[in-house]
């Protein structure tokens, strides 16, 4: 392992304080599902993914990671600057005029590790799958990681990608979908039933493995497990459950942060319950 899994965990921690200060700081952003992903994304950059901070946007002979579920932009971010991709103190112009930190990430900004725009869901697993059959044409090595939200799979595209990938034996291909069953209009069960996704993505030709996204052994083991399956024939999904707001205590499990930013108070309690690691910028 390049990281123990503590190390992984106090990464986390920085990232997590990140993001709070991030949307706090313009009272605008998506918190809820920033935090209960940042173990996903600090296990994935700083264990898993074979990638070069010195971005080039073909990536050639790396691997490549595709965000579809794009408001949570603060976490990777973050997660990008804690590994070198921009300078920390870059997270300071979040969302504000002429910043590269759009709310939504995008590329005309240039910003390094940022390959697609992803402000609109339901494109970004097409567009994982399209770039992993060029790899594959290439006979690139590297592999395509892409994450969506679970309320995001109501988009009728990525059932289109979800037969095409299998169909196509899109092997070098891992996606997630962050599943905590919240979306900006409340539980994805009263907005509109996604049940049962393992069942479906397996019935279309998918290998699916479930983890628990915010342990932060299980999903750095869960994601070099789905490494292990490529090359297989099918691709590989990571049916990861998370809890939205994850680290602090009155934000755990409520849609109620989805798209909310902590005022001055909040942001000092929660800061209080999130130990700063690497130091704020």
């Amino acid at each position: 392992m390049k990281h123990t899994i503590s190390e992984l965990e106090d990464i986390a921690s920085q990232v997590r304080r990140d993001c709070l200060r991030m949307v706090h700081a313009v009272q605008s952003g998506h918190p809820g599902a920033s935090l209960g992903c940042a173990d996903f994304f600090t296990a994935l950059y700083f264990e898993v993914l074979n990638h070069n901070p010195k971005f080039s946007m073909a990536g050639v002979g790396e691997d490549l990671f595709f965000l579809s579920n794009g408001h949570i932009s603060p976490v990777w971010y973050s997660v990008l600057a804690r590994s070198g991709y921009f300078e920390v103190s870059e997270l300071a112009t979040f969302r504000k005029l002429d910043s590269r930190l759009q709310g939504h990430p995008t590329t005309h900004e240039g910003l390094p590790g940022v390959r697609i725009a992803s402000g609109s869901l339901g494109q970004g697993l097409s567009v994982a799958i399209g770039a992993a059959l060029g790899k594959k044409i290439d006979g690139d090595k590297g592999l395509v990681y892409a994450l969506t939200g679970d309320g995001e799979l109501q988009e009728g595209q990525n059932w289109e990608a979800l037969m095409f990938a299998p169909f196509h034996k899109v092997d070098n291909l891992i996606a997630s979908v962050d599943y905590n069953g919240q979306q900006i209009d409340g539980p994805t069960e009263k907005v509109l039933s996604l049940e049962s996704l393992k069942e479906k993505f397996e019935a279309f030709g998918w290998h699916v493995i479930t983890s628990d996204g915010n342990d932060m052994a299980e999903i750095t083991k869960a994601l070099h497990y789905a490494k292990s399956l490529t090359g297989k024939g099918k691709p590989i999904l990571n049916l990861m459950s998370t809890q939205m707001g994850y680290g602090v205590d009155f934000m755990v499990g409520t849609h109620k942060w989805h798209g909310s930013a902590p005022s001055d108070a909040q942001l000092e309690v929660a800061l209080g319950q999130l130990k700063e690691t690497a130091g704020d910028y």
